[in-house]
């Protein structure tokens, strides 16, 4: 990849502990990598695709925030990182994230809604994401994820093991988490 700009690294202490930081620049969308100390031989990943609505505001509509909390949790206590993969709504942008939003407030699915508004059900890329894992030279590590996307994406690291992420559905997500299921293959 070309044009990466990366940052320095920086503590970053937290409630789930303190982690390294680290950023990088892919054109308008910068990426953040937070990791510990040590990274084990074979660290755990998470690659966690941006969700404003449930990183930051707390949304029960989607699984995302508690994804994220879980993934540092577990990474504080084991090693390894977590990559802010800045794609928000599967990289169609806050502003359809909403659209499709409302449009998931008229009946459709979280696929639908995408198709509805022109995007596959899934816009995401997975370079950068490569492109982090070289930089800090990880060739082997223990993914944790539901998508099988993130498994098939990642061609230049070997995935010695999937690490599911349980979450308790709500009444808010129990069809998003199903349509995850069933229409994106999501290991649930």
């Amino acid at each position: 990849m070309k044009n990466i700009k990366i940052s320095e690294t920086a503590s970053l202490p937290t409630k789930y502990g303190t982690f390294r930081i680290q950023a990088f620049k892919e054109g308008d969308k910068e990426h953040l990598a937070v990791f510990t100390d040590v990274l084990p031989e074979t660290p755990i990943v998470r690659v966690h695709s941006e969700c404003l609505t449930g990183d930051a505001l707390g949304s029960v509509k989607c699984d995302c925030g508690e994804q994220l909390q879980f993934a540092l949790q577990m990474i504080s206590k084991e090693g390894g990182m977590v990559i802010y993969h800045r794609q928000e709504g599967r990289n169609i942008g806050l502003l359809n994230k909403v659209n499709a939003y409302a449009l998931q407030d008229k009946g459709y699915n979280t696929v639908d809604a995408n198709h509805q508004l022109g995007f596959s059900a899934d816009e995401r890329t997975y370079g950068i994401v490569e492109f982090i894992l070289r930089h800090f030279g990880l060739s082997k590590i223990r993914l944790l994820t539901n998508n099988p996307k993130k498994i098939e994406s990642l061609k230049e690291v070997e995935i010695v093991e999937r690490l599911p992420i349980k979450i308790v559905e709500n009444p808010y997500n129990a069809d998003y988490l199903k349509t995850k299921k069933d229409k994106l293959g999501h290991l649930l």
